[in-house]
């Protein structure tokens, strides 16, 4: 067995290696969506808002002799284009183009000159989340996310991007990824309405991968059931984490929650100040360290909360999302709030900002980042 992987006969949350770990917890919604609701969105492709650009590159050759895939150009309505065919083509002839171009890919401190953090979250679609209001499989077109992807990651003040290692793979290909915070997604096992759902295993990133890759940080989650015996090997396959990405001074970014099944069985992630108070205490006392560890965290139920809640730790946070809904405007006022507290740094927004109501991905993006 190759070191830092778990096979089906090794014990649940053995952490192997300094390089791999099972059995923790995911989360409902991946933070986008805290509450297990979808919101709504339209089913447009992105608008480019004004003065947009791809952040793609045109044309260029790789180490390898492969031509780097290209975006195609914007439209006023559909903003960057995707040439998916050039992308399989360069899979499928040079596949070490994805480390070369990870390998020369230029990069920037984790915090701008603010001390403030922008990060565009799509590691959704690993956990099966692939959904967007009232469309199932919104998400499952990868060539409108990345579209929309590399519409945000071009608008100024947005710092970097969250995904799994396939959708960085494409755009480190797509050059969308030079001078950006690249953050790799750790445990994606948990997938979306599973029975093994809170077996939320690290099949994601693990810490070597993204030191190999010159990648920036991890994001791993972290979800806590009081009735769940899991929890506990949660835990410490989490702490284990913790310790590998410190050892190689590497940031991780630590999504805790508590969580609870409804009568129906479906995961609801509580966020009443009380519950996220208690998953900040728990999860900033992990590990031999905390010195590279920073927490992502919901704004709680009663926004007016957070001054209390964010009292309970001296680790650096970053809001998440929310649930993707109609009232783009309250989700914006709840960060505007919270973003004045002083431990928080900035936001990890997902498919609120890729996919919202009125499908104006630059508009969303660039609200957001005003409010930073």
């Amino acid at each position: 067995m190759r070191a830092g992987r778990v096979t089906g006969a090794e014990h649940e949350g053995q952490y192997e290696g300094g390089d791999g770990v099972t059995h923790a917890h995911g989360e409902q919604g991946d933070g986008d969506d805290v509450s297990g609701h979808e919101g709504s969105t339209t089913g447009n492709r992105p608008s480019t808002g004004t003065g947009s650009s791809t952040g793609a590159r045109t044309s260029a050759s790789t180490g390898s002799g492969a031509r780097t895939p290209t975006s195609t150009g914007t439209t006023p309505s559909t903003g960057p284009r995707v040439d998916i065919s050039e992308l399989v083509r360069t899979r499928t002839r040079h596949p070490e183009a994805i480390a070369e171009a990870a390998a020369r890919r230029v990069r920037r401190p984790l915090l701008n000159d603010a001390g403030r953090l922008m990060i565009v979250a799509a590691d959704h679609p690993a956990r099966g989340a692939l959904g967007v209001g009232d469309r199932k499989f919104a998400m499952a077109n990868r060539a409108e996310l990345l579209e929309r992807l590399c519409l945000a990651l071009s608008r100024p003040g947005v710092d970097g991007v969250l995904a799994t290692a396939d959708i960085l793979d494409d755009l480190l290909l797509l050059g969308a990824l030079d001078g950006k915070v690249v953050m790799g997604s750790m445990n994606r096992g948990g997938l979306q309405g599973a029975s093994f759902e809170l077996d939320d295993r690290f099949t994601g990133h693990r810490a070597q991968d993204i030191e190999r890759l010159r990648f920036d940080a991890g994001k791993l989650l972290l979800r806590i059931d009081y009735d769940d015996p899991g929890s506990l090997t949660t835990l410490e396959s989490t702490a284990r984490a913790i310790d590998d990405m410190a050892a190689r001074q590497l940031p991780l970014f630590v999504e805790p929650f508590i969580s609870r099944r409804t009568d129906e069985g479906k995961l609801r992630n509580d966020l009443s100040a009380e519950a996220v108070i208690k998953s900040i205490a728990i999860s900033s006392g992990l590990g031999g360290t905390s010195a590279y560890t920073w927490l992502k965290l919901p704004v709680t139920e009663n926004p007016d909360d957070m001054a209390q809640v964010m009292e309970t730790s001296t680790l650096p946070a970053v809001l998440l999302g929310g649930e993707v809904g109609d009232d783009q405007d309250g989700a914006y006022e709840k960060w505007r709030g919270a973003l004045q507290l002083p431990t928080v740094r900035g936001l990890v927004v997902g498919r609120s900002l890729l996919y919202p109501p009125d499908g104006d991905v630059a508009a969303a993006v660039d609200t957001a980042v005003g409010l930073l």
